[in-house]
């Protein structure tokens, strides 16, 4: 598909759907965004992926993450870009998702002033719905930030150039650069393992972003050749950024306690929730926090039934009862599915390889129903018969160890790319 064409029909199933487009909004590495217009004439962005330009050994990859995105674009949210519609034009996936006229919001910032305390918070409310769905945006920056009709910031780029993309194909220089800007030490170079994608992953970009907006400079430094990347990296990793150049800004000092607080470079110091955040942010007329949801989960008990509900991976939607499995199981084992390890919850896993065969144990406390999570199973012939995960399991971003946590409706299980939230039934 090319920016020459005018109207091409879009299949969805058996339903073909006609747009014309007006004009390229933006390209990027794996897509190509269109603004269109259907035949009553509203408007939309339609993002297409370029299946023509990447290798035929990660398509299927791609594709699912841009599954990934439209579903989470299904998210019910003031504060996220709403899809519309997804099909396929030309063998290549399409997703229609709302127009937004105002913008990115670095776009923004160079024709006018924006509020940066009320989009700050905008943003922070979005995020906050994607946690609470167990998603991570992984590529928070001010161009995947849009501005609505009313001048509201929403979110928007979902899950297919975040950093995961890294293990799939290669970025050019400046898309490295584009990418790396934002990201933390720990997914950058992991220490000993492959760092499993958490909430304090987005914290830090949006500190990042942040500081750039109120500034117009990048925190640890220029970016714009291969020793500049190298610095800048190890910048980061340090702690080692430009504290005087926000405070010397008009509102850099009403917001240095807030980015301090998303910039700690070791994950566990970072500020851990985006509450937290925002309870650091600058106090404004900005307007508060609206749920569309409405959502309140109910009280967990062994009593009441808990489950499991795969938010991110493979099996998005999968539900686990673990009331009834454990009719069957004193304990409740879940890691990837292999025919060697009998995990009661087996997890699919084709297209990465960060859960352990062995990763977690699920116990419940008969007298009070709590329920609690360990990292690693039994194992005989391991050291102490116990035998821990490669890259750790953690509830909301909190590593679980060998002593567990208990674990709660609303609660966040991070299995390497996997997401489980814990509810109430």
């Amino acid at each position: 598909m090319r920016e020459s064409v005018e109207r091409c029909d879009f299949r969805q199933g058996d339903r073909v759907c006609q747009y014309r487009i007006d004009r390229t909004l933006g390209e990027g590495a794996f897509g190509k965004v269109f603004k269109v217009r259907d035949p009553s004439g509203h408007t939309y962005a339609l993002k297409l992926l370029k299946l023509w330009e990447i290798e035929p050994s990660v398509r299927a990859q791609l594709v699912a993450r841009f599954d990934m995105e439209y579903e989470t674009g299904q998210i019910s949210s003031h504060y996220l870009v709403h899809s519309i519609d997804h099909g396929f034009v030309s063998g290549n996936p399409y997703i229609v998702m709302e127009f937004c006229p105002g913008g990115d919001l670095m776009q923004a910032t160079t024709v006018s002033n924006p509020d940066l305390v009320k989009a700050g918070k905008e943003i922070l409310y979005g995020l906050k719905d994607l946690h609470r769905c167990g998603k991570v945006h992984r590529d928070l920056k001010p161009e995947n930030v849009l501005i609505k009709e009313d001048g509201s910031a929403v979110l928007t780029d979902f899950g297919i150039s975040g950093d995961r993309n890294r293990r799939l194909t290669n970025y050019k220089m400046g898309q490295i650069f584009g990418t790396y800007a934002y990201m933390p030490p720990e997914q950058i170079s992991p220490p000993h393992k492959e760092a499993t994608v958490l909430p304090t992953t987005d914290i830090f970009s949006f500190g990042v972003m942040m500081f750039q907006l109120i500034t117009g400079d990048l925190p640890f430094g220029p970016l714009e050749s291969e020793n500049d990347l190298v610095r800048y990296i190890q910048n980061g990793r340090e702690g080692r950024w430009d504290r005087r150049s926000l405070k010397s800004t008009g509102m850099g000092e009403s917001f240095s306690v807030a980015i301090e607080g998303c910039l700690a470079p070791d994950f566990k110091q970072r500020l851990q929730t985006v509450d937290a955040v925002l309870a650091r942010m600058p106090q404004g007329a900005s307007g508060s926090y609206k749920s569309k949801t409405g959502q309140s989960m109910a009280s967990i008990s062994i009593r009441t039934g808990v489950l499991l509900r795969v938010m991110q991976g493979e099996e998005y939607g999968q539900t686990y009862k673990l009331n009834e499995l454990l009719l069957r199981a004193k304990i409740i084992t879940m890691g990837r599915q292999t025919p060697d390890v009998p995990n009661v919850i087996p997890v699919r896993e084709e297209q990465s390889c960060y859960i352990s065969r062995r990763h977690c144990t699920l116990e419940v406390d008969h007298a009070t129903g709590q329920w609690y999570i360990r990292d690693g199973q039994w194992d005989r012939s391991a050291p102490h018969n116990w035998r821990h995960s490669l890259n750790g399991t953690f509830v909301n971003s909190t590593e679980v160890s060998f002593d567990g946590l208990p674990i709660k409706p609303g609660d966040i299980i991070s299995i390497g790319d996997v997401k489980l939230r814990v509810e109430g039934y």
